[in-house]
Parts: C-alpha cells; sequence; structure tokens
C-alpha cells in the first residue's frame, strides 16, 4: 500500500466526476464555503477549525492538499460529469497503511439533494480506494438521528455495526460530545469493486 503521495485522479461513473479540488480556484473554495456553512452540514459535523469565511475554505484546501501529499488523506470534488457543477465533496482521512484501513466522509450542496449524489459519489470514491489504496476496511460513522446519511451507508454496503459512545462533538460544539453509529465496508464483502465498465480513472 502506497501513500506517499495521495492526490486524488479523475474517477468518471454514474453521470459524475470525481475530481481534486482546485487550491487557488474561487469556485472551488465558494463551494467549500456554501457546504460547510449549510444549516443541514451544521446540524450533524463540528469541524475542528470553522469555515467561516472565503479564506478559511481557501485554508481549508490547502490543508486538504498537504494531507495528500503526505499521504493521510486523499479528497474529491464531487461535479456533475455534463456541467462540471460543483455538488459535493467526498474523502478519506485516518488513512493507516498498515491496517489498510481509513475512514469516508461526504457532504452534499442543498441544491444538489435528493438526486442520490452521496450515494453514488460514495460507491465510486470507496471502489478507487479498494483498489489503488489497497485499503481492506473503510468506516463511515455519523450522528444518531442523521438518517439520510445512515440510509447512505446501508445503501451503499456500509452495514451498520454498532454505536460509539460519546464519539462525535455536539452541534457546534467543542466541549461536549454524543453518540454516532459505526458502519463499515471491507474489500472482501460481495460488490466492493466497481464491475469493470461501470467507472473510468485517470491521472488528476
Amino acid at each position: 500500500m502506497n501513500t506517499s503521495s495521495l492526490t486524488a485522479p479523475l474517477i468518471d461513473g454514474d453521470g459524475l466526476r470525481l475530481r481534486p479540488f482546485r487550491v487557488g480556484d474561487e469556485a472551488d473554495a465558494e463551494a467549500v464555503l456554501r457546504g460547510y456553512a449549510d444549516p443541514e452540514f451544521r446540524r450533524w459535523n463540528t469541524p475542528l477549525q470553522p469555515i467561516e469565511t472565503l479564506e478559511d475554505a481557501h485554508d481549508l484546501l490547502r490543508r486538504r492538499r498537504a494531507s495528500a501529499e503526505s499521504g493521510e488523506a486523499a479528497s474529491f470534488c464531487v461535479t456533475d460529469a455534463g456541467s462540471g457543477a460543483v455538488l459535493g465533496q467526498v474523502g478519506f482521512f485516518g488513512i493507516d497503511a498498515v491496517r489498510r484501513r481509513a475512514a469516508v466522509g461526504y457532504w452534499v450542496l442543498p441544491e444538489a439533494r435528493g438526486a442520490g449524489i452521496a450515494r453514488r459519489a460514495l460507491t465510486l470514491a470507496g471502489a478507487w480506494a479498494f483498489a489503488h489504496l489497497g485499503l481492506y476496511r473503510i468506516e463511515l460513522d455519523h450522528a444518531l438521528g442523521n438518517t439520510a446519511s445512515c440510509r447512505v451507508a446501508e445503501r451503499c454496503g456500509y452495514p451498520l455495526e454498532g454505536t460509539l459512545r460519546g464519539a462525535m462533538f455536539e452541534e457546534g460544539r467543542q466541549d461536549a460530545f454524543r453518540d454516532c453509529h459505526l458502519h463499515a465496508r471491507l474489500a472482501t464483502d460481495p460488490g466492493a469493486g466497481l464491475e469493470s465498465g461501470e467507472a473510468s480513472a485517470a491521472p488528476g
């Protein structure tokens, strides 16, 4: 498992294009700012570093690139394959090359919800991670009550494994905690990789 540099490639499939975020690009930074400012995102996620300004978003993208270059994470900008419009994000973090496991997270912009974007993006990115990162286990967790994320996990083949007590920050706080559901998918699970022809990947 080589994680010396994890710059995301281009992945096309199921009406989506997954590509690297463009550091310094105003449109990508604006999309990130809108994603993090969305009340539904804030309801279920409390970032360690708040993203409240355009410069915060640019800083986040610079940190994401550094994490990819160090082999710690790999992040995709999810876009519409036809128009190129940014729809959301999916990425892997906490990559452990020895244990061959990582965690995955995602978000979708408000105007793109209801079209299966998270499900399609997670399926494409997960197949890439198993095939090209050599992962054996991918974990996905979400706060209790986030039924939308729970449905995405189940539909993408990440069964519920249990409840982690006090494993997430409470909404908008870093001094209080809430429980979360843990889902996971193994490389040996049926359908963990995409069948040939469903997606194509190329260097970014």
